[in-house]
């Protein structure tokens, strides 16, 4: 029973790894995930014997792997990637969950929904095509996002026979497009996923790759620096007041910290009033703590009672986000109908919902080639373009490239309350 309890423990403990995978039509980012899955022995019997017989039904020689994870019937019939399918698993050093983002440029929404909460993306070239118009608009969008670590994947050495010089090119072409982009932890994997080579194995047939495995990179990654801890930001979830004798008088404010460190004692500001007050206390599941910090639920209580409900934003009195009505952001549309300057919709910035007016489309970017085009009539769907949005009260803020939770919104259609855009503020 102790080592029981011990181990459950220790299981929700881990460290958490959230990547995403991208990549053209058939680069084998599917098959890639069910390969981590199968050698990681993450796969259930049952699993793995629906897939089984499934590749007996479709004529396949070997088990196909790719159908772990395309779940949707018309995946399966197309052979491609449509939705975001995620998948969980655990290798004794981290927990992940993987997000199988689709490879076509019309479901760009999707993989912008899958890679907004990423710590890595997994961004696969075929060797045989090498670099195409498809991983500069992935990598682009890896970059947009400001997901802090990229790996490429280059798949299928095996049908080039294992070459050093094609994975050397594919390498030297994407270093030099990367590096116009801000990211600050690229490199770079030779794999055959569907053999098998450096997924979860070194492979015997590149002794010239002297780097570690796909898994082994993921399993290593640092993610605790991905996070910014130099701005204390405390959206206020909820506010708990129970109805009890015994906590008549307790009063305190949930949520998450999604920036900085909070200490007990400390010096904080709440926004929107300018009130400043002291951290009475903060408690957490297991009772209280000296401090908090990303990405930690937890409850603090103040000295002064104040009024604070909802969409406030506890932070420190000398370190205050941005405040303001008027918002620059750059908008990936997820909607049929089109975005068109002087529409309103509903926003949702961390724990804020307010309503907005569209003032004005300054741009789309080009995601394959990165430039700039002045069309400012409409923003249809999958497109990207710099947004100027005016809400109907001030946003507590920081550019998303500073900290991607306060620096972060989507729009809801009033209509149908459907999510139609994701933007990043500029």
């Amino acid at each position: 029973m102790t080592e029981e309890k011990f181990s459950t423990k220790a299981y929700l403990g881990m460290d958490l790894l959230r990547f995403t995978t991208a990549g053209s039509v058939d680069d084998g980012k599917s098959t890639l995930i069910g390969r981590l899955l199968y050698d990681s022995k993450s796969i259930f019997e049952d699993q793995l014997e629906a897939v089984r017989l499934a590749s007996i039904r479709k004529g396949n020689e070997h088990i196909n792997l790719a159908l772990l994870t395309d779940g949707l019937r018309a995946e399966r019939e197309q052979g491609i990637t449509i939705d975001v399918a995620y998948r969980y698993f655990a290798t004794p050093k981290r927990k992940f969950i993987i997000a199988d983002t689709p490879g076509h440029v019309q479901y760009t929404r999707n993989m912008v929904t899958g890679a907004s909460t990423a710590n890595a993306a997994i961004i696969l070239i075929d060797a045989r095509n090498g670099v195409t118009e498809q991983s500069y608009r992935h990598s682009y969008i890896a970059s947009l996002l400001q997901i802090p670590h990229l790996i490429f994947c280059v798949n299928k050495m095996d049908l080039v026979d294992y070459n050093e010089d094609v994975f050397e090119e594919i390498k030297h072409q994407v270093s030099a497009f990367a590096s116009k982009m801000a990211v600050k932890d690229i490199r770079f994997v030779p794999i055959s996923a569907l053999m098998g080579d450096n997924v979860v194995e070194q492979s015997k047939n590149m002794p010239w790759y002297g780097g570690g495995t796909l898994r082994y990179i993921l399993e290593n990654i640092h993610v605790g620096s991905d996070w910014n801890h130099i701005d204390p930001r405390f959206p206020v979830q909820y506010v708990i007041r129970p109805q009890s004798e015994k906590y008549h008088d307790y009063r305190g404010y949930a949520g998450r910290i999604v920036g900085g460190v909070f200490r007990k004692g400390d010096k904080v500001m709440i926004l929107p009033s300018g009130f400043v007050t002291t951290i009475k206390s903060i408690d957490d599941i297991d009772g209280g703590v000296e401090e908090a910090f990303p990405p930690m639920s937890i409850t603090i209580r103040l000295e002064d009672d104040l009024d604070i409900s909802r969409g406030d934003m506890i932070v420190r009195e000398d370190n205050v986000p941005e405040i303001s009505q008027d918002i620059d952001v750059m908008m990936c549309w997820m909607s049929e109908k089109p975005l068109n300057t002087g529409t309103k919709y509903y926003l949702k910035h961390t724990t804020q919902d307010v309503r907005c007016l569209v003032k004005e489309i300054k741009y789309k970017v080009d995601v394959n080639t990165l430039n700039r085009i002045s069309d400012g009539k409409e923003l249809k769907m999958n497109e990207i373009a710099r947004v100027s949005l005016r809400t109907t009260k001030p946003l507590f803020f920081d550019p998303y490239r500073r900290n991607r939770n306060t620096g972060s919104l989507i729009l809801i259609d009033e209509g149908t309350n459907n999510t139609v855009g994701g933007g990043m503020i500029v």
